[in-house]
């Protein structure tokens, strides 16, 4: 991809109130549609928004862009609207033992107004406070529950498909359990054992760099440092990681460049989050490495993946095809040399990876310090292009506030629009999301503050 060196957080200031003014639009106009018995907004269908049942992994982002928007604008009403739904219709998401979504339904929610609320920009109220504590320790330790070990001691939250299957994802909602931690909360098993939130959160991302994540060392013949897989299968009887998968990718040999961005935002954030962590946490813990180990084995997954990014899996603008292996993406020639091309006639670009994979790429070169800036010129160059035409939705009538992303290319879920052959022209609320998480942080950058999931 083509990084401007030049570009500034407050050079988007511009771009950055249009994607909030449009939102605070849309989050209005959705909730006044919506009817919520009708299951959770997923993606959009000719710029409506629909459901579509397989988890119920996005309400929490739909009540979490009112909250961005007041986060961004200091609009009451929609802080008004953010907290009521939250207390409404949140509340089966903190105990949801089916999914691996946590930190993404209860942290977009729950955490989000638990953060506004330190940061003094929400009246304090104790108990409301402690509402929302409990609500975190309480999601955090159910996260933390769903858990399968490994052969090599350690283990990971198994996704939805079941104790054998690693998600990519879940490096990205991985962060609830930290926000539990920092709450003084443990998952309290058989005979009382106490769990350490901690324990899980670094054995789960240990698992991850270890398996779904290359690294050019000559694991197999697809080894190219920095690609990831959506899946790793392991053995449950002995624990063994047996092989690589895809649920949404194209293959378990090509790179699913939304997974590829859950890796980026995931590692980086969580390094953010455990340089802040002492390391007698880490020996409380039981943790088996040292803290500057496991810092060690996070920095290299996450450079390993912006690295994949930048070079390997984006068009020119920063912005992907769905999968780095799309099987008709050759036809497009040297795609990577162009800009993405989101009405082409072979492949779908999904504009979500990239609002998620920009987040990462800045935070990680903040972490890196001066030696990161290249990544943070690269997360400011990919939000240029999707805060602008073709991708930021403007029409009033269209739902959505990021356009041209992907949810299930394989199983076929998209919409194709007439007279098109493949996807394009629709949003996702996890797009959304994570478009208006990106703005509300380049905005505080643009004004010398900072942005994290954790105090």
């Amino acid at each position: 991809m083509h990084i401007d060196p030049r570009l500034s957080a407050s050079d988007l200031a511009t771009a950055v109130g249009r994607v909030l003014d449009l939102a605070a639009g849309k989050v209005l106009a959705l909730d006044r549609a919506w009817d919520a018995s009708q299951g959770t907004p997923v993606f959009t269908v000719q710029g409506r928004y629909t459901s579509r049942g397989w988890t119920e992994w996005t309400q929490g982002f739909q009540y979490g862009c009112a909250l961005l928007v007041f986060d961004g604008t200091g609009s009451k009403r929609h802080l008004d609207l953010g907290r009521t739904r939250t207390r409404e219709l949140m509340a089966s998401h903190i105990t949801h033992i089916g999914v691996h979504d946590h930190g993404f339904n209860n942290l977009s929610t729950y955490g989000n107004l638990r953060r506004l609320m330190r940061e003094g920009r929400v009246r304090h109220d104790a108990w409301e406070l402690a509402f929302y504590d409990l609500a975190i320790k309480a999601s955090a330790a159910v996260q933390a529950a769903r858990w399968s070990a490994t052969a090599e001691g350690g283990g990971y939250i198994h996704s939805f498909n079941g104790p054998h299957s690693l998600f990519i994802d879940t490096m990205r909602t991985l962060r609830i359990l930290a926000v539990g931690h920092q709450l003084g909360h443990v998952l309290m098993g058989e005979n009382d054992r106490r769990i350490p939130l901690l324990r899980r959160l670094v054995d789960h991302g240990l698992t991850t760099a270890k398996h779904i994540v290359w690294y050019g060392t000559g694991r197999d013949a697809y080894d190219l440092r920095g690609r990831t897989a959506h899946e790793g299968v392991f053995n449950v009887t002995d624990g063994r990681f047996r092989c690589p998968n895809s649920q949404q990718g194209y293959s378990p040999f090509s790179t699913w460049t939304r997974g590829l961005a859950w890796a980026i935002l995931g590692f980086a954030e969580q390094l953010e989050y455990l340089a802040s962590v002492p390391a007698r946490d880490f020996i409380a813990a039981g943790v088996t490495m040292s803290r500057s180990a496991v810092l060690t084995r996070f920095r290299a997954a996450a450079a390993a993946t912006a690295d994949f990014w930048i070079h390997r899996a984006t068009a020119s603008d920063g912005v992907p095809y769905w999968d780095t292996g799309a099987p008709e993406l050759h036809r497009l020639g040297d795609w990577q040399a162009r800009p993405a091309e989101p009405f082409n006639d072979h492949e779908p670009v999904d504009s979500s990876a990239a609002a998620i994979a920009a987040q990462g790429l800045i935070r990680l070169g903040r972490v890196l310090g001066g030696r990161g800036k290249r990544y943070v010129q690269a997360g400011l160059s990919v939000s240029r292009t999707l805060f602008a035409a073709p991708y930021l939705a403007t029409a009033k009538a269209h739902q959505g506030l990021l356009l041209h992303s992907v949810y299930h290319r394989p199983n076929g879920w998209d919409h194709v629009p007439a007279g098109r052959k493949v996807p394009c022209g629709e949003s996702s609320l996890w797009g959304d999301y994570h478009a208006l998480e990106l703005a509300v942080l380049i905005q505080r950058l643009a004004k010398g503050s900072y942005l994290t999931f954790f105090e």
